[in-house]
């Protein structure tokens, strides 16, 4: 498994903007946007915690910020995950139904940098553009199915499964790896399906848990994931903006999220570019997918089944 520069030049990479270079270019506007969304649509120190639960303490929120930066790091690192980890963790601070709106933002932010940093471009939207396609018809219907039910506990239960499901998989079989996803149909379903579910639940665990069978170079993985993952994030939030369901508030506390979370994205963007082999990369996607689970089960078990 190749690793790419694991060091920051900071000029070059100043150079390399000023001459609009997709790769830094990408990385910048992801960056910036968030930044200038965080900034411009504070809506002043009365209203800061309007989205949060009455009963939330800052020990809570302190806690939430934190364990989202790690969720960051993860996501630097192996490409998927943020999303998965931050929204059952936001139900200590805000309810699920706009925790599912607010921590659309980040992954936003965190997929189109990653777009960029792995230069993944036009090339891997011409050779999967049926997946991006049928990934942006099920976000749409997600967002609408969200909009007229909110998260439903069923959803993510079984959400829960298919994770658990695949780590069981992977063990049994000693982390196989199949070359090239040469199924159109199958990866067009899982494409639907991921598009549903994160415009559903922001739960969208089946496109990194296909690819992570058939692609196993890091870049590629990573890229891919991002590519996908930044277009349906584009989508949802658009679609939640033309809706009234995205207010302004929320577009601010995302982008809040989002800087905070940059550290996060740095650290675990240089840590992959370090050397890992690919037993190592394994076993970290595996383990992550089954803590995942593991979390998930914790809060919907009870609920469905008690």
């Amino acid at each position: 498994m190749m690793s790419g520069e694991s060091t920051v030049h900071p000029g070059e990479f100043v150079r390399n903007l000023r001459q609009f270079r997709y790769r830094e270019l990408m990385m910048a506007v992801a960056t910036v946007a968030v930044i200038v969304g965080a900034i411009g649509l504070f809506p002043g120190t009365a209203n800061v915690t309007q989205g949060l639960k009455t009963n939330a303490t800052t020990t809570d929120l302190v806690l939430f910020v934190a364990l989202i930066i790690l969720a960051a790091m993860l996501k630097g690192m192996v490409g998927f995950g943020f999303a998965l980890i931050a929204t059952p963790l936001a139900a200590s601070v805000m309810n699920v139904d706009i925790a599912v709106i607010v921590l659309a933002v980040p992954p936003w932010m965190i997929n189109v940098f990653q777009v960029g940093e792995t230069n993944t471009g036009l090339g891997y939207v011409r050779r999967e553009w049926s997946l991006i396609a049928l990934a942006l018809v099920g976000t749409v219907a997600g967002v609408f199915f969200f909009s007229a039910f909110k998260t439903s506990a069923v959803v993510v239960f079984l959400i829960g499964l298919v994770l658990f499901g695949y780590v069981l998989f992977q063990l049994g079989k000693g982390f196989v790896s199949i070359e090239g996803t040469h199924n159109p149909v199958a990866l067009g379903v899982v494409g639907l399906l991921e598009g549903f579910l994160l415009g559903a639940a922001n739960l969208g665990p089946l496109l990194p848990t296909y690819l992570h069978t058939f692609e196993r170079d890091k870049e590629r993985y990573v890229g891919g994931l991002s590519m996908v993952l930044g277009l349906v994030f584009t989508v949802k939030i658009l679609q939640m903006l033309v809706t009234g369901v995205m207010t302004t508030y929320y577009l601010w506390l995302g982008s809040t999220f989002a800087v905070v979370t940059l550290v996060g994205l740095f650290a675990g963007t240089y840590l992959r570019r370090v050397e890992i082999d690919e037993r190592k990369f394994n076993w970290l996607v595996v383990a992550i997918l089954l803590v995942i689970s593991l979390k998930i089960f914790s809060k919907t078990v009870p609920a469905l089944f008690f």
